[in-house]
């Protein structure tokens, strides 16, 4: 996706590659990816007016009587899928979500990213997210069946995961989506592959693609990935820890080679702001019932509210890399799971991020210790705050916090609520087999 293709340039390469079919592409308030698709001969006039659809079926957009939608196709999002028969080769691209009188649609989860990024854009930044995106690889989709048992970093050189993630690979690659590099990760048959960073629009569409590129290669090979948070008990958990800086043309706003962190009192005070909202962007950034079990004590997904450079417990990590180098320096938040919406949550990190610049937040004291080894006596003395145990607690954070309905717009705020409420209540009325095998003999 190269992020400069005009209408001109699209109807082009459609015929010049002989592309069978289209698809547009848009996501919902949840971030499962929709899908239409058409011929060329009727892209010309979607590129021009936009493809009409009913909205009211789509999680989190129009109600019945308000159902008109349109989607409007981004040219710069651009590109031919790879893989594909010459018979059906096909192109994507990306839709803005507009009402019948061409205003932008406030339920639309690339809307509300759009709007976060151009009040940065009046303060004069430019974001830039790198996400790391975990993963497993199950034999079904029914079964938590492994297809290895290596860990961190190893290389199961004779393994059908290892060619499957080189496939994904050269497919984000044909699409234009960067890879920095791929490895196997901590659980067994858990992978990650890591995006090259770009500006946080364009990231969240490449999210979108990786992740359906992600399941589809696994589907032709006759296995399932899933970006579910916790799929096994007693195992890691995946997350998308989410790397990010603002830029000031070509500088980096977060970089100070003077300061003994290398970080700007910009830099500090984003990091004070995503600190500050962690519990009421948790509803967003960890959406699913599932996430909590991923956000528990024992393993590298963080729970306390606190930053560190080198500490990986903590919730927002400065890393070390590549010290007192201007374009490697950044902040990295680590309790977002891939199973996020991306447009949202990059949003509402963002938007943190700039309300901790706009008051000048303070930024605490670097926690250098294991958190998780700290008493809640000494952690409550450094001010450090937990985050949600469950997403009840996730959902009440949310609902009592303005921060949130101002950034993300009273129509998805509402929305969020309301679903996330509705799978509460449905998985708390589920008698599950842990307490069939604890209560039912000894009660």
């Amino acid at each position: 996706m190269a992020g400069t293709m005009t209408k001109e340039d699209v109807v082009r390469q459609i015929a010049e590659h002989d592309v069978k079919f289209i698809r547009l592409w848009f996501t919902d308030v949840l971030g499962f990816l929709k899908s239409l698709a058409m011929t060329p001969r009727e892209l010309e006039g979607s590129l021009e007016e936009g493809t009409g659809f009913d909205g009211s079926s789509i999680e989190g957009f129009a109600r019945i009587q308000e159902s008109d939608m349109v989607a409007m196709p981004d040219p710069s999002t651009f590109a031919i899928l790879p893989n594909m028969a010459e018979h059906e080769r096909t192109a994507f691209m990306f839709c803005d979500i507009l009402r019948p009188d061409g205003e932008p649609y406030d339920g639309d989860p690339r809307y509300a990213l759009k709007r976060i990024l151009a009040k940065a854009a009046d303060m004069g930044y430019t974001m830039y997210v790198g996400p790391e995106l975990e993963f497993f690889y199950f034999k079904n989709s029914t079964e938590t069946d492994v297809l290895d048992r290596g860990g961190y970093f190893d290389l199961t050189s004779l393994d059908l995961s290892t060619s499957v993630r080189r496939e994904t690979v050269s497919a984000l690659e044909q699409v234009g989506i960067e890879v920095e590099y791929a490895h196997h990760e901590c659980g067994p048959s858990q992978h990650e592959i890591d995006l090259r960073y770009k500006e946080a629009l364009r990231m969240a569409d490449s999210v979108m693609t990786y992740r359906l590129l992600v399941k589809e290669v696994a589907d032709r090979n006759g296995i399932h990935a899933t970006f579910m948070p916790k799929p096994m008990y007693g195992q890691a958990g995946s997350g998308m820890h989410v790397h990010q800086s603002l830029f000031k043309g070509e500088h980096n706003a977060f970089f100070d080679p003077n300061d003994p962190y290398h970080m700007t009192s910009e830099g500090k005070h984003y990091v004070a702001g995503l600190l500050h909202y962690a519990r009421e962007m948790c509803l967003v950034t960890n959406q699913w019932v599932n996430s909590y079990k991923r956000l528990v004590p024992g393993y590298e997904a963080p729970i306390y509210c606190c930053w560190a450079r080198r500490n990986r417990s903590a919730l927002v990590r400065v890393p070390m890399y590549k010290p007192g180098k201007e374009q490697a320096t950044r902040v990295e938040m680590r309790n977002p799971d891939p199973a996020a919406n991306p447009y949202l949550a990059f949003a509402v990190m963002l938007a943190a991020g700039l309300k901790g610049i706009e008051k000048r937040m303070e930024l605490p004291s670097e926690a250098t210790d294991n958190i998780y080894e700290m008493s809640a006596k000494e952690r409550h003395g450094a001010g450090i705050r937990s985050l949600p145990g469950d997403i009840e607690g996730a959902i009440i954070a949310f609902e009592n916090s303005g921060f949130m309905r101002e950034t993300l717009g009273e129509h998805i705020f509402q929305y969020l609520i309301r679903n996330k409420r509705a799978e509460w209540d449905a998985y708390r009325a589920l008698v599950t087999s842990w307490e069939i095998d604890r209560y039912l003999e000894i009660l």
